[in-house]
């Protein structure tokens, strides 16, 4: 029998990363998600739209859930979840709550087989087909870096910090406030669609003249149509500055060059050379222009003019960065969606059956889940 048959009469997992703001949907072994929405949900009871993460109580969590995923497999995906196989890509450090309310509502509810619990960062990496490298990834309400080794999470050495997209966005609003702009026009997706078409990183030399105060000559201003009714100008200055909020240098030394350089330094010895040298950059903040060029030059400057990070990063080091294979915002999906065409769905999953026998999902950090799969 020829292998497409074979592979065609199971039906194919369906791929979740739930995020902050968007959400990204397909099948196992695809290139790409069918689909990238808003991580909103329209309300049953009221027919409101309300933020997926946003909830006062558990039982409005599941609610949630319940009309987020019906909308999901129903008119995005065409598919019955009953008995079909789930991948869910996921932060390894996230929520409890939402990790346990999602596998009550889809085994409960919607009556999956199983579910497999990608971590984020493995998924990430997974896709350059490597097994060490330094995850940084950039999403909407923070930044995360995790160091993996020999397909080993680090977690002693995981760094975030609160600065995503949603801190770019305000900083937009901010300066285009000040520049006389009625902020009635200023939502959400047009200060995103401002962010992704208007703004880049600027280069490392141009940054350190706007520090001492002397800043360069500027971009020029873009105008910009909002809803097809009213110009609106993007200053020069906000176009090139409004990332800078990721690079300011303080006393606190939190920037993002800071964060990724501590991940490694918070690494055993032995493994920060091939971790200096496996960098991998994802997130839907990540696809902005300039950001990798303007990230290495900082770290390499860090590494050869500070005195701590040069006492402690021995020697001649150069940091390496991967190119994402497809776009830097579904990276993490991509891994999800390779993870769920191979065996490690069969032997890594939760099944329904186990599921009901206790309720609740295994925990990694749960003493006696780990006794129990010792």
């Amino acid at each position: 029998m020829p292998l497409y048959e074979t592979v065609m009469q199971e039906k194919p997992p369906v791929v979740l990363d739930i995020g902050t703001a968007y959400t990204k949907l397909g099948f196992a072994a695809e290139a790409y998600p069918r689909k990238i929405i808003p991580s909103e949900v329209i309300l049953s009871s009221d027919g409101k739209t309300k933020a997926l993460l946003d909830y006062d109580s558990n039982t409005e969590l599941y609610d949630q859930f319940v009309d987020f995923l019906q909308m999901i497999f129903f008119k995005h995906l065409l598919v019955i979840p009953k008995e079909r196989k789930i991948v869910i890509v996921e932060n390894v450090l996230g929520q409890t709550i939402i990790r346990e309310t999602l596998a009550r509502v889809l085994f409960r509810h919607f009556e999956v087989s199983s579910i497999m619990f990608v971590p984020l960062h493995m998924a990430a990496l997974a896709t350059l087909a490597v097994p060490t490298g330094i995850v940084i990834d950039m999403g909407y309400t923070e930044t995360t870096v995790m160091p993996v080794y020999s397909r080993v999470q680090i977690l002693q050495a995981f760094q975030d910090q609160a600065y995503g997209g949603r801190a770019i966005h305000a900083e937009i609003k901010r300066q285009l406030l000040e520049a006389g702009v009625n902020g009635k026009h200023l939502t959400e997706s047009i200060l995103e669609d401002i962010k992704v078409r208007t703004c880049f990183v600027t280069n490392f030399e141009r940054a350190k003249a706007y520090r001492k105060g002397q800043p360069p000559a500027a971009p020029p201003d873009l105008e910009y149509l909002i809803n097809g009714e009213e110009i609106i100008v993007i200053p020069g200055t906000l176009r090139e500055t409004v990332f800078e909020i990721m690079f300011e240098e303080n006393n606190d030394r939190d920037s993002l060059p800071h964060l990724v350089l501590r991940a490694i330094l918070s690494c055993p010895v032995d493994v920060r050379r091939a971790l200096i040298e496996s960098i991998f950059v994802v997130g839907g903040s990540a696809i902005i222009m300039g950001l990798l060029s303007r990230l290495r030059a900082e770290m390499q400057y860090l590494a050869e003019k500070d005195e701590e990070y040069k006492q402690k990063l021995c020697g001649d080091i150069k940091f390496k960065f991967h190119k994402t294979i497809g776009r830097e915002n579904f990276t993490a999906w991509l891994g999800g969606s390779l993870c769920g065409g191979t065996d490690l769905i069969q032997t890594h999953s939760l099944t329904k059956e186990a599921y009901v026998k206790t309720d609740r999902v295994p925990d990694w950090i749960n003493l006696s889940d780990k006794r129990a799969t010792a």
